[in-house]
């Protein structure tokens, strides 16, 4: 990976919508030879796609929590089952097995407090592998780089 494909990851990461011509303008590159380098990236699989980013706001998301699940048993089957319910929750958008005190992390977006509550009661506590939850909701987000 050299510095151009670099700098073409960094703006497409910014504005996944950018024209080839603007991306080449700014990479330094003609337009055939910044289409060959995408391609090249999307082929390879550094590129796994593009995305729409969401307004949260204005699709009545105003509620955003991390949640820490532990487990009570280590089993595959354990693991297997928690991450299939979480695959069908629609409250969660990330679901990620760590390491440390806890097995997962997740985060969850919702409309507003009652309907996590919701989710806490109706989802997760009705969980047989759910040994403990915590909750760490979220105030602001003065840096979110998802795109």
């Amino acid at each position: 990976m050299d510095k151009i494909s670099e700098r073409i990851l960094q703006e497409l990461t910014r504005d996944g919508r950018i024209s080839n011509l603007e991306l080449a303008e700014r990479v330094g590159l003609s337009a055939s030879a910044c289409l060959r380098r995408v391609q090249d990236l999307e082929r390879r699989g550094v590129i796994a796609g593009y995305r729409a980013v969401l307004d949260r706001g204005a699709l009545g998301i105003g509620f955003l929590a991390y949640v820490t699940v532990g487990l009570n048993s280590h089993t595959k089957a354990s693991q297997v089952a928690f991450e299939q319910a979480m695959g069908r929750a629609p409250e969660v958008v990330e679901c990620h097995n760590i390491t440390g005190a806890v097995e997962y992390i997740l985060r969850v977006e919702v409309a507003d407090l009652v309907a996590y509550k919701r989710f806490h009661t109706d989802v997760l506590g009705t969980l047989p592998q759910v040994n403990a939850i915590t909750s760490y909701v979220v105030m602001g987000s003065p840096k979110d780089g998802r795109g």
